[in-house]
């Protein structure tokens, strides 16, 4: 079956900086939403802009339905890939109405009637005459929207669709995309630096750091099997230690699980928030150093002998203030799990970056 979206070993950098995308490879099934996960500057709105025809890659090539639009031998203009965008601050024109703005993106003389549908959808109909300041945050978000499905584009890319409202607007709209999207029998790509934003709809979610691809997964088998330290710190907000760090806190029944790992002088282990405890202490060889009030829990971070400091989730029964030493330890259901240290780091193309 060919993949809808099918992007092969693209490279990608700037004008006199370092490779900003790294041998980037995936492909994506019609009618799926992926998010690309990472933290700013990481390389994900580039890889966004190159789907979208607004960068050209340094090397490799991108297809679209079977098409391909973007290689050394061919390159398709951004008005001829049949792709929709929903930018970061709406881009919606001010002198034009809601109507006018949905419309903007359709040809002379076009059927309207596909936009007064969508309008219907997001919950617009009876605003078209509103101009964009007279709409609140979120029907501005729906109306980008509305004008980016308005000419029945074969994928739409969504840069940071949401980081611009308010959490109530924000999760509403969150939970109504995938809604819209399947309505519209639609392919997306959706660049968020939130992890629960990814995985709260995301059919798969790729994790993307300095450029290089960590993984690519659906977001259960993304949080159950981490491919790498930065996979768990950033998208788990887990702890990664060394095993010899570790050691020393692992009951006796822990210390022959984990010994019996391969490789695992090679590797860190991945130790969750809700693996950890701490009991109150004041000979104890850790430290509190700073405690949140997370509504039904506390998440502490504390500091061990060894100076390494780690983060954890804690009932609200353990009250330790900052300063206070503490005991720590972890769950007696605690079990060993491996991850890679770093991503693979890519050879570099033989030929140099041909200039823009």
């Amino acid at each position: 079956m060919t993949p809808f979206l099918d992007v092969h070993k693209l490279w990608h950098r700037y004008q006199t900086s370092e490779w900003s995308l790294q041998n980037i490879s995936f492909q994506l099934p019609a009618g799926q939403l992926l998010g690309l996960l990472g933290p700013s500057g990481c390389g994900k709105t580039t890889l966004l802009r190159l789907i979208a025809g607004f960068e050209r890659p340094s090397h490799g090539a991108i297809a679209i339905d079977g098409r391909e639009v973007a290689s050394s031998q061919r390159w398709l203009t951004p008005e001829r890939r049949g792709v929709g965008m929903l930018f970061q601050d709406y881009a919606l024109f001010p002198h034009l109405s809601a109507w006018q703005n949905a419309c903007f993106g359709l040809r002379p003389r076009a059927d309207q009637s596909r936009v007064a549908w969508l309008m219907e959808l997001l919950g617009l109909s009876g605003l078209g005459k509103r101009f964009p300041h007279e709409l609140s945050g979120g029907q501005r978000q729906r109306l980008a929207l509305v004008r980016a499905l308005a000419p029945n584009p074969q994928l739409l890319l969504l840069d940071e669709p949401f980081s611009n409202l308010d959490v109530d607007v924000r999760l509403r709209l969150r939970g109504e995309l995938p809604r819209v999207l399947r309505e519209c029998g639609v392919t997306a790509v959706m660049v968020t630096h939130d992890p629960e934003e990814a995985l709260a709809i995301c059919d798969e979610v790729a994790v993307i750091s300095g450029g290089l691809w960590h993984q690519c997964a659906p977001p259960r088998q993304l949080v159950a099997r981490p491919a790498t330290s930065f996979v768990a710190s950033f998208v788990l907000q887990a702890n990664v230690m060394k095993p010899s760090d570790l050691i020393p806190l692992l009951s006796s029944q822990q210390q022959d699980a984990l010994s019996r790992l391969d490789q695992c002088d090679s590797s860190a282990l991945l130790v969750r928030l809700e693996d950890c405890r701490v009991d109150l202490n004041p000979s104890g060889s850790a430290e509190v150093l700073s405690r949140e009030f997370l509504g039904h829990e506390w998440m502490y971070q504390v500091r061990l002998s060894t100076g390494q400091r780690l983060r954890l989730k804690v009932g609200l029964d353990q009250d330790i203030a900052p300063g206070q030493r503490c005991d720590f330890s972890l769950q007696g259901c605690w079990t060993p799990q491996l991850i890679h240290c770093q991503a693979e780091e890519p050879e570099a193309p033989l030929q140099p970056a041909p200039k823009a």
